[in-house]
């Protein structure tokens, strides 16, 4: 494979740490905003890969300086949300969306079932399936596992102010949503919730409902409002403030 193909087509899933002993593994579906040359932007103005369209901006930052810090494994998206969302189920219209927020993506309208699959078959079933291999690796060596998913924001949304610093959003984790909101009310002037800015629905996510709550492990998404990841600054602020926040293994529940 040639440096320019490489490019062009990355792995799908890019793996950090993957030996690191905590038993907390972050996975960053929305780290990266690349579309291949072929698909010509779907369309879209380049401006539009800078938005949240694209990517959840800062998320691929917080989620490796987390990797570090808690000595977690961690995996990063390789490819656009665009072209196919990790964090939706395949077939569902949020899988291979034809508008995204208020924009219409010209290059996703009229998709045939065979690019369909060719999507899945690159950049949606290595990065998933890869997950899993590692989670069935931590049961077959009876290491405890926790599932944190790094996401951002918009802080207005289709004209609705979005007044959140951050949420952690949970379906059956209530327990290590909480615990992880209790250490991020340490700081008074932070406004953190449960699930906010929306919820975990079955039919709208992926990664909580299948890699955590079916296989009974607790399994959270955590929000941050993206203009606070703007700068690197904010980013490390964000990174300490969640590693921080994590409870302690012992305080997991099971």
């Amino acid at each position: 494979m040639t440096a320019q193909t490489e490019r062009e087509w990355p792995d799908a899933v890019e793996v950090l740490n993957e030996h690191g002993r905590s038993d907390i593994v972050l996975l960053c579906e929305h780290a990266s905003n690349h579309i291949p040359a072929e698909y010509q932007q779907l369309g879209l103005d380049s401006s539009h890969l800078q938005r949240h369209i694209a990517w959840d901006i800062g998320a691929a930052e917080v989620t490796r300086l987390l990797s570090a810090r808690l000595d977690a494994v961690a995996f990063l998206s390789g490819y656009s949300r665009l072209l196919i969302d990790l964090n939706r189920p395949l077939g569902t219209p949020g899988s291979i969306p034809v508008l995204s927020e208020d924009t219409d993506i010209p290059g996703n309208v009229g998709v045939d079932t065979a690019e369909r699959n060719r999507r899945a078959k690159i950049m949606f079933s290595p990065f998933h399936d890869r997950v899993a291999a590692h989670l069935d690796r931590r049961v077959t060596e009876g290491r405890p596992t926790r599932i944190v998913t790094i996401h951002s924001f918009t802080p207005v949304f289709l004209g609705v102010v979005r007044p959140w610093h951050a949420g952690v959003l949970h379906e059956h984790a209530a327990d290590l949503a909480e615990a992880i909101l209790l250490g991020l009310r340490a700081d008074a002037a932070l406004n953190v919730a449960a699930n906010v800015p929306y919820v975990i629905s079955r039919d709208a996510d992926y990664a909580v409902p299948i890699h955590g709550d079916d296989r009974g492990i607790p399994a959270v998404l955590v929000e941050i409002r993206q203009d606070l990841l703007s700068t690197r600054s904010g980013i490390e602020e964000w990174a300490d403030r969640l590693a921080t926040a994590m409870p302690a293994e012992t305080e997991a529940i099971p």
